[in-house]
């Protein structure tokens, strides 16, 4: 009886095996580096631990992803096979979120705004919008929305994306007096 992890195997897949040892290291420190980068960014910046860890999350994802690619490259999957599948995944994951863009849309705003960081919590801003001005204190910045509390004690959740596509006008630090 002969199984797959036979001498023969190692001998016929050195060189993928290798290569494998190598993505997974490279994997390691890549993500080590960019979760400490992130980090001191995000401490330098003075954001808050959640929103950190949160950036570090997405980080991870996208370097699992690379690697993942990386591996099935290594291992020689077929370009065409390879392709079918992911186009097919895809195609599912677009279908099952076309209603769901903004949810997207609001995930990579609210990354821009922790690398950018035009604002951040306790400025108090005023958003430029015609149909409804909003003057408030940033009270914290999440992966979809932004928490915001006006002079009259209302928590308003602002989406993300919006806070990109409109006029912000930075008013200074928060002391949002009725004055």
């Amino acid at each position: 009886m002969t199984t797959i992890f036979d001498a023969s195997f190692f001998k016929d897949h050195s060189q993928q095996i290798i290569a494998t040892v190598l993505v997974i290291i490279a994997f390691l420190v890549v993500r080590l580096i960019a979760n400490s980068l992130i980090y001191k960014f995000g401490k330098k910046s003075d954001f808050s631990q959640a929103r950190i860890n949160l950036v570090i999350k997405y980080m991870n994802m996208f370097i699992t992803l690379f690697a993942c690619v990386l591996l099935i490259t290594v291992w020689g999957v077929e370009g065409e096979r390879a392709l079918l599948v992911i186009s097919s995944i895809f195609t599912v994951i677009g279908v099952a979120m076309f209603a769901q863009w903004s949810i997207l849309s609001n995930i990579t705003a609210g990354i821009i705004l922790f690398f950018s960081f035009p604002f951040k919590i306790g400025n108090r801003i005023q958003i430029m919008d015609k149909e409804y001005p909003i003057e408030a204190e940033i009270v914290d910045i999440k992966s979809f929305y932004t928490l915001l509390k006006t002079k009259d004690e209302e928590l308003i959740c602002y989406p993300n994306n919006l806070l990109l596509q409109k006029g912000i006008v930075i008013m200074g630090n928060a002391n949002l007096s009725t004055d």
